[in-house]
């Protein structure tokens, strides 16, 4: 085999597998968008308007918490443990709470003179 028919050869496989990994990318991709609608309207059907500003807001800052309150929010929806729509008010104790949870504790430094 000459060298530039191996060339060819590693090349195709290249491309082949170039192929396979895009396809599999779209694929994770389509299914994160459907996700992401199911989530949004789910949140639609168990939000009130203010509520779904504020959480809004809230994903604009802090998308880490915002998303860790829609999943809890969802969850609890599904469970039936919550009074729907949610209001504004119920949001907010909703987010401080898992803010308290998530928050990283303060280190206290203790100079100890001898």
């Amino acid at each position: 085999m000459d060298p530039e028919e191996l060339k060819r050869k590693k090349l195709l496989e290249m491309q082949q597998q170039a192929a396979a990994n895009a396809e599999v990318d779209e694929q994770s991709l389509r299914m994160q968008q459907q996700y992401e609608m199911q989530k949004r309207k789910i949140l639609k059907q168990i939000l009130s308007e203010p509520a779904r500003a504020r959480l809004s807001r809230v994903k604009l800052v802090k998308p880490e918490l915002a998303e860790q309150v829609e999943i809890q929010l969802i969850q609890l929806a599904q469970m039936g443990k919550l009074q729907i729509p949610v209001s504004d008010g119920q949001l907010k104790v909703l987010l401080d709470k898992i803010y308290e949870m998530n928050k990283p504790k303060k280190k206290d430094i203790k100079f100890i003179r001898k």
